[in-house]
């Protein structure tokens, strides 16, 4: 699946960006330039739980609305956006 790929292209560049920042600790780096990297790791792994989400919505929770109990899937929707908010 391409978005597959694409997901684990992400997630391969904020691995790379977490190493960085471990390597910016061992430096003795600025602590400002160490947050600012923090906050973009922060903000890339956000954007790559935004795009699982929006594929379970689309995909995985339509399966299980067809294959099971809708109400019981929407709940297990809800409760994972809950766990994901958090």
């Amino acid at each position: 699946m391409d978005s597959n790929k694409q997901l684990l292209n992400r997630m391969k560049r904020i691995e790379g960006q977490v190493k960085g920042i471990q390597r910016m600790i061992e430096n003795g780096e600025f602590c400002g330039d160490v947050l600012i990297q923090i906050s973009a790791a922060k903000s890339a792994l956000n954007k790559v739980g935004g795009m699982v989400m929006e594929n379970y919505a689309k995909n995985c929770f339509k399966e299980r609305a067809e294959a099971e109990d809708p109400e019981k899937a929407l709940e297990e929707l809800l409760n994972i956006i809950i766990k994901y908010s958090k």
